[in-house]
């Protein structure tokens, strides 16, 4: 990892990811991918997506992770270091939207859920977006879903929600919900 924000009393680290260590880790990255999304996260995907389609997925962000368009974390588990969670950083291209970003695919794996870990990789997201100068995140979550009440109790301001927006790995179309976070004041 390119970065370590270190690890807990409880074995688990947060680190950005580097490009080569996108590539190195995409198949373990797909796996972590299509059981997130098995287990029912709308994630842009649908629940046929398989470890192919979902390793070539995140191999392809390789060239947004060398170039900066994309900044992505990890969280790993114990002295293995097994995958256990992910979130991407994507700051904002305009011109005269340099100082934002947008904040996708938050997601832990199911076994891994319950230890903050969806927390803290957003607070390792909102520590590396100020050092980037961005000033305000935002990013969109199925209405009703766990992910919204975990955005809403880490401050995360809602903004409203779009009708069928987008569909569940099933297939059927949500609400999705938009929230924005205002950093540094």
């Amino acid at each position: 990892m390119a970065e370590d924000t270190g690890g807990g009393t409880d074995g688990y680290a947060v680190g950005r990811v580097t490009a080569e260590e996108l590539h190195g880790a995409a198949e373990e990255l797909g796996a972590l991918l299509v059981d997130t999304v098995r287990d029912g996260a709308s994630l842009g995907f649908l629940a046929t997506l398989g470890r192919g389609e979902a390793t070539a997925w995140w191999r392809a962000l390789g060239p947004d992770v060398a170039d900066g368009r994309l900044v992505l974390w990890t969280v790993r588990a114990g002295a293995d270091g097994r995958l256990a969670g992910t979130v991407q950083l994507r700051p904002a291209a305009p011109a005269n939207g340099r100082h934002r970003g947008e904040v996708a695919k938050l997601m832990v794996h199911p076994a891994d859920r319950g230890h903050r870990l969806a927390g803290r990789l957003l607070a390792a997201l909102e520590e590396r977006a100020l050092e980037l100068g961005l000033r305000l995140l935002v990013l969109d979550t199925e209405t009703g879903s766990p992910a919204e009440r975990l955005y809403e109790a880490a401050g995360w301001t809602k903004v409203g929600s779009v009708p069928d927006y987008a569909t569940d790995p099933k297939g059927v179309p949500h609400p999705t919900t938009i929230f924005f976070k205002a950093l540094g004041g």
